[in-house]
């Protein structure tokens, strides 16, 4: 089974920006859409970037022009960059695929923003 491992998150002010990754363990299966989840305390788990097997990326509405999602196929890793960051967006972060099974999930990284 693939491990999946976040890192990246942190502490940031309204607006500012971090990057995360994702790193698998070993060869996703690309043909499968892999994502950026996010769960708020007391909220369910929200998918809110997807890339495609062809390298597109969609997103939630409520990330849309704030979020860029992308790949590298070669190291087996996603990349979540994340711009003008809201309070809102404070959540654990998750990768995980979109489609076919889903694999174990990780630890996820904790993103806070906050003055």
């Amino acid at each position: 089974q693939v491990q999946l491992v976040e890192s990246g998150g942190g502490l940031v002010q309204p607006g500012g920006s971090l990057t995360l990754s994702c790193a698998a363990s070993r060869s996703i299966n690309w043909s499968n859409a892999m994502g950026w989840y996010r769960q708020a305390p007391g909220k369910e788990r929200e998918l809110v970037a997807r890339i495609t097997h062809l390298g597109y990326g969609s997103y939630a509405d409520s990330v849309k022009g704030r979020f860029s999602i992308s790949r590298d196929v070669a190291k087996n890793t996603v990349a979540l960059k994340m711009t003008a960051l809201k309070p809102e967006d404070t959540a654990i972060y998750y990768c995980n695929q979109v489609s076919g099974v889903l694999l174990d999930w990780g630890q996820g990284t904790q993103v806070t923003v906050s003055s």
